[in-house]
């Protein structure tokens, strides 16, 4: 059963650089998960996601609010595990589907705005990953996305840590002509990561979809340890 938090907390950025704070109040704890924050600089948004939590948005009180997660568990992908099926494989070669990899922010944040009925990747949110832009060596966000004829069907927001990746959001165009379009961008970024390097890509939320990619379900502690024996290299 998915555990209910009731209350949200207020994640100072001080917090953030203490490790054994994180430890001991926020990643022991089992009942929490979700934080809050109004501080949208760049270098909150790198800390809070070098501690490993994932960012969304939500309005409260008339104020776009930073929720920071810290999952209870993670669809965790080793690049090595990464899993391609018949038809996809089939589906590249035969559109010859080529992936671009950019800082196309703006644009494929009204794609996925677009795509997705309420969307949390919002207007605020995207310039916040701008302005993250040349900060931290060890931080890159970057855009992902496969066209067809000139035009965008496939894509997502993620940022590069060390030899981690971390996807944000993405979309697909919602035509039943673009059917396994979304999953053949996936497979088109597993791929590209793990030529350059990357060991573990950080798929957030456990759905089907993710573990068919070959992704593992991470509960948090394990996650952790995972995550910041990867995220300290620079590639």
């Amino acid at each position: 059963m998915e555990k209910i938090q009731r209350d949200i907390h207020y994640l100072p950025s001080e917090a953030l650089i203490h490790l054994s704070y994180l430890e001991e109040a926020i990643y022991a704890d089992t009942e929490n998960n979700y934080y809050w924050s109004n501080d949208y600089s760049a270098a909150y948004y790198i800390a809070q996601a070098k501690a490993g939590f994932i960012a969304v948005t939500e309005v409260y009180k008339g104020e776009e609010l930073l929720l920071p997660e810290i999952q209870f568990e993670y669809a965790l992908l080793d690049l090595a595990q990464l899993h391609c099926s018949k038809k996809v494989a089939q589906l590249i070669r035969k559109e010859n589907l080529q992936l671009t990899i950019d800082s196309n922010i703006e644009e494929i944040a009204q794609y996925i705005d677009e795509t997705h009925k309420h969307s949390w990747l919002t207007k605020q949110y995207a310039s916040i990953l701008r302005s993250t832009e040349g900060v931290d060596k060890n931080f890159k966000v970057i855009t992902a996305y496969v066209e067809h004829h000139g035009e965008v069907i496939a894509g997502e927001i993620g940022y590069m840590i060390g030899k981690t990746y971390t996807s944000l959001s993405g979309f697909r165009r919602k035509n039943k002509v673009y059917n396994n379009y979304g999953t053949a961008q996936l497979v088109l970024l597993g791929r590209y990561l793990k030529e350059n390097g990357f060991t573990l890509w950080n798929l957030g939320h456990v759905i089907p979809y993710k573990k068919a990619l070959g992704a593992e379900v991470y509960e948090r502690e394990r996650f952790l340890e995972r995550w910041f024996a990867s995220n300290d290299e620079i590639i």
